[in-house]
């Protein structure tokens, strides 16, 4: 299954490690940190050019990060209740 966070760009939900609020999430030093260092090494992308409400970690089996321990992270202009209940209706 395939999860759509937005203008045509879709997550594998298995490889879905955490599905974020962006204005929530970020509050934290931390996670600013770590966004910024992901998007230093290139693992950032958008699913579109809108301010982001959401963001997605997932692994990305098919370039071997899993391997390296390395994760993706694709911001949505989606909320995360939206995507949660993208989610939800695929498993039901």
């Amino acid at each position: 299954m395939y999860l759509h966070v937005g203008n045509n760009r879709n997550i594998r939900t298995k490889n879905i490690i955490g599905i974020f609020d962006t204005d929530n999430a970020t509050i934290s030093k931390e996670t600013r940190k770590y966004l910024v260092e992901a998007e230093k090494e290139g693992f950032l992308d958008a699913a579109s050019e809108e301010i982001p409400k959401s963001f997605i970690i997932y692994s990305d089996y098919e370039s071997g990060f899993a391997e390296r321990g390395k994760y993706k992270i694709c911001f949505s202009q989606l909320s995360s209740v939206a995507l949660l209940g993208r989610m939800k209706n695929y498993y039901e």
